[in-house]
């Protein structure tokens, strides 16, 4: 069998006191004992909302070969003849184990950052890695306090290289996960008025990602976004920080991984960019220039992590858009199709406006309009008002002739939109939902696009449940 860890490890890393008779090892690590594998450990964690320990049997009940529970929550667990490791408190056991995993491994090991664009940047990296080598990554946004540890912890000793997303809303979260992580290449996507309610300005913004300087590992890299406005601060902090070799991408003639040119189109688009002393030319699966930028990123990432750029490209060609985060939809209505967006897994004015443009660049067929479903950008505090009206320039830009919104904090853009632009609003993303099943129309293209805590997922879903995907071949039958 290979295990992902021993039990004598595991033992060892969380210095707990075992109590059964422990499997040789564990496959996995788990968290959720919904989805654990049968063989895995199960971490009993109580976070803010639900206890661990409250669903260990069903845990025993899907598989877990073993638990991982507290000192003090162990007489509740009596009945329970499962394997157990006890420890004083099962998240620091994630963190030991995770720190033992980074300890033991001899990967190239990437962190990324940014107000935007983390977790498409950490699945490019992923894709464009995998030929150059096994790849560990972070699934979904396991960015916070609980899944960095996690992410580090499901880690193989034999990785090649290790990718991890590195997430924050205030200052001092990034510094203790990337002392766990301790990358040899720090990426920082952007900065941007994300959580602009916790914080001041962008430029306290930006020193809350300049964190991730300081768990560099002496010699690290670190990959800055020279087109972005907060890059002089983010270079000086990173000089502060002792990092030794900083690294610059973007449009800018300075940058050393260039994007020397974008075209853009309604599937994909193509780049030219300047990595490594090359000129290269990359078709890019999923659209727009956002994704293009932190491709050329990703792109110097790979160059200084010695994997194999030609690889490289040929992964990001045939990348997809995630769930979320721009994956398209073709469904069928009334003998045609229209063309669904999802971008509702979150938003800030800056991926608001990226979002817009991919809007933009899409094309309807036949009398078909493209319709911005918009909701409410969360954490802005009393910023709100003003960066929701702010969309509207955007918008008008773009050339956006048909706009849905739903929210109690879109109302400020709906009254700042002109009179040409038909606008629809309502109070939640449920009633904007039945709007948008019975108002869309073949041709259209429609991108639905708000915070994750709005629920815009839901329109997304109604729209998926109620429409199937088209199929030409059907509808030439």
């Amino acid at each position: 069998m290979n295990w992902l860890w021993s039990s004598a490890d595991l033992i060892a890393a969380m210095h707990g006191r075992p109590i059964g008779n422990l499997p040789q090892g564990v496959t996995g690590i788990s968290i959720d004992s919904r989805a654990i594998a049968p063989g895995e450990a199960f971490f009993a964690i109580k976070g803010d909302r639900v206890d661990g320990h409250d669903f260990a049997s069903f845990a025993v009940a899907n598989g877990a070969g073993l638990l991982v529970v507290s000192e003090g929550k162990l007489p509740a667990l009596g009945r329970l003849v499962t394997p157990m490791i006890v420890v004083q408190d099962v998240l620091q056991a994630l963190i030991d184990l995770g720190c033992a995993a980074r300890d033991r491994t001899a990967a190239r090991i990437i962190a990324v950052t940014g107000s935007v664009g983390k977790t498409t940047s950490k699945e490019m990296l992923r894709q464009a890695l995998s030929p150059s080598g096994s790849v560990h990554a972070s699934v979904a946004s396991f960015n916070n306090h609980w899944g960095v540890p996690l992410t580090l912890a499901r880690m193989p000793e034999t990785t090649d290289y290790g990718i991890f997303e590195i997430g924050m809303n205030h200052a001092d979260e990034i510094r203790p996960l990337v002392g766990m992580v301790r990358p040899h290449i720090a990426m920082i996507t952007t900065i941007a008025p994300a959580h602009l309610g916790n914080f001041r300005n962008l430029e306290e913004i930006a020193a809350a990602k300049a964190e991730i300087f300081e768990g560099l590992v002496p010699g690290g890299h670190a990959i800055l976004n020279r087109d972005n406005k907060q890059f002089a601060f983010l270079e000086g902090a990173a000089q502060a920080a002792g990092v030794s070799h900083i690294h610059t991408f973007g449009a800018d003639p300075a940058s050393e991984f260039r994007l020397l040119d974008f075209t853009s189109g309604p599937e994909g688009s193509l780049l030219r960019a300047a990595v490594g002393g090359q000129t290269l030319e990359v078709p890019m699966g999923a659209p727009g220039r956002h994704i293009a930028e932190n491709a050329v990123a990703v792109l110097g990432a790979v160059h200084l992590a010695g994997g194999d750029i030609e690889k490289a490209m040929a992964g990001l060609a045939t990348m997809e858009a995630e769930k979320g985060r721009g994956r398209r939809y073709r469904l069928a209505k009334d003998g045609g199709w229209f063309t669904l967006i999802d971008e509702s897994y979150n938003a800030n004015p800056a991926s608001m406006r990226a979002a817009i443009a991919l809007l933009h660049d899409a094309e309807p067929h036949g009398r078909g309009r493209r319709i911005a479903v918009l909701g409410d950008m969360l954490e802005m505090g009393e910023h709100s008002p003003a960066v929701h009206a702010d969309l509207a320039e955007p918008l008008v830009s773009a050339a956006i002739g048909t706009v849905w919104l739903g929210g109690p904090d879109m109302a400020a853009l709906r009254d700042a939109l002109p009179e040409g632009i038909e606008t629809d609003y309502r109070d939640t993303a449920d009633a904007l939902a039945v709007h948008a099943l019975a108002a869309v129309q073949p041709g259209d293209v429609l991108v639905v696009k708000s915070s994750k805590g709005t629920g815009f997922s839901r329109i997304v879903a109604a729209l998926l449940d109620k429409y199937p995907v088209f199929s030409e071949r059907e509808h030439e039958s």
